[in-house]
C-alpha cells in the first residue's frame, strides 16, 4: 500500500489524541475555513510575546509568527514539534497536556490565543484561570468554541460544549473584561450544514439502542472519527462544487444570534 494511502486511512486522532480538522484533506473544507476565520479575526491583534494553547497540526501558525516577537506554542501531541519546528525554527514548543501550564511564568504574554480547545477540557475553570495568570496586565487572550445548539450529533472528543449563557458565567468567573461574539456562516454554509446535518440523522437511524448517547466517549472516539471522515466524504462525492467552493469570506463575525456556529471570545486581563 502507498505511504499516502495508509496515511489517510490512519485516523489523525491517533497522532493527536484528539479530534483534528486537517488542512490536507479536501472534505474538511467547510470546517478548516470555519476555523481557519478566527486565526485571521485575531492577526490584527498579534503583537509582542505571544502563546498559542492547542496549536494541532498549526496552521494557523502563520498568521501569528509573523506579527509576534516571540512565540510559543503549547499542544499535547508529540507531533506537533515535528510538524511545525523546521518551518518556523524560532518558536518555542511545548509539548504538555493542560491545565495547568506549568512551563510558564505569570504575567509574561501580551496575547494569549486558544482556539477550539474549551470544548476539550474537563478544567474548565482552571484553563481560563492559567490563561489569565500568564497574561500580562492588560493582556488580552483571543479563544474560539463551538455553538453547543448547532451540534448535529454527540461528540465524544468534547468533554462539554457550551452556550452563550454557558460561556458567558464560566468566562465571567475569571475575568472581569470580556465580550462574546459570533462566527456565523451564509446561504452557501447554511446548503452544507443542513446537507451534513441529514447524512448524519440517516446514519444514526441505525442506532436503535441509542448507544450514541450511553456508552462512554471514550469508546466512541476512534469510531467517531472514523464515521466523521466517511460522512464529509460522502459530502464531498456528492456536493464537490459546495464543498470546495467555500472560503473564509463566507464566514463572518458578528453578533451571537440563532446562527451562531462558533463562539469567538475577547478576555481582557
Amino acid at each position: 500500500m502507498a505511504k499516502t494511502k495508509l496515511a489517510i486511512l490512519i485516523p489523525l486522532t491517533m497522532l493527536f489524541s484528539t479530534e483534528v480538522t486537517s488542512s490536507k484533506i479536501i472534505s474538511d473544507n467547510p470546517l478548516f475555513q470555519r476555523t481557519l476565520k478566527a486565526y485571521h479575526l485575531v492577526a490584527p491583534h498579534i503583537h509582542g510575546n505571544v502563546l498559542e494553547i492547542g496549536c494541532g497540526e498549526g496552521y494557523g501558525v502563520e498568521l501569528l509568527y509573523k506579527n509576534a516577537d516571540q512565540l510559543t506554542l503549547i499542544d499535547k501531541s508529540p507531533y506537533t514539534a515535528e510538524l511545525i519546528n523546521n518551518k518556523y525554527p524560532n518558536t518555542t514548543i511545548i509539548q504538555e497536556k493542560i491545565p495547568p501550564l506549568t512551563q510558564l511564568e505569570s504575567n509574561s504574554f501580551d496575547v494569549v490565543v486558544s482556539f477550539q480547545v474549551i470544548e476539550h477540557i474537563k478544567e474548565a475553570a482552571l484553563y481560563l484561570d492559567e490563561i489569565h495568570r500568564v497574561l500580562k496586565p492588560n493582556g488580552k487572550a483571543y479563544i474560539s468554541t463551538p455553538n453547543a445548539l448547532k451540534t448535529i450529533a454527540r461528540n465524544p472528543w468534547h468533554y462539554k460544549e457550551y452556550t452563550f449563557e454557558d460561556l458567558s458565567n464560566l468566562i465571567g468567573k475569571t475575568f472581569s473584561n470580556f465580550t462574546i461574539q459570533a462566527v456565523r456562516g451564509n446561504e452557501k454554509t447554511d446548503a452544507y450544514y443542513e446537507k451534513n446535518r441529514k447524512s448524519v440523522a440517516r446514519f444514526l437511524r441505525y442506532d436503535i439502542f441509542k448507544l450514541e448517547r450511553r456508552v462512554p466517549s471514550w469508546m466512541l472516539q476512534i469510531p467517531y472519527e472514523v464515521a466523521n471522515r466517511m460522512n464529509r466524504k460522502k459530502l464531498l462525492n456528492k456536493n464537490p462544487d459546495l464543498v470546495n467552493s467555500i472560503t473564509l469570506e463566507d464566514y463572518t463575525l458578528s453578533e451571537h444570534s440563532e446562527a451562531t456556529l462558533d463562539f469567538f471570545c475577547t478576555l481582557e486581563k
